[in-house]
């Protein structure tokens, strides 16, 4: 492995861990957020029981994002294929 490539692999992985730390940051003040509105829009509900609405509300919305990214990811890489083919298909 080369100095190059050495240098290329920390930069790669220093960058994932900052975009990872800004993620976290986000995912907190949204959080952080979202409560606050939850406890305005059911200020009655007993904090024990609103937590774990908010939590199975929370819980259903990340899964159905990943569910929804995850098939456009799948897409994606299916025209890639596609045009892939094309290519090769034009190329003989």
């Amino acid at each position: 492995m080369g100095q190059k490539s050495l240098k290329l692999e920390i930069l790669e992985k220093m960058s994932q861990l900052v975009t990872a730390g800004f993620g976290l940051v986000a995912a907190l003040a949204w959080n952080d957020a979202i409560q606050s509105l939850f406890k305005l829009i059911f200020p009655q509900q007993s904090e024990v029981w609103a937590k774990f609405i908010y939590a199975i509300l929370i819980t259903v919305i990340v899964v159905i994002i990943t569910m929804r990214l995850s098939d456009l990811i799948n897409k994606v890489k299916e025209q890639i294929v596609v045009e892939k083919v094309k290519e090769n298909d034009q190329n003989q």
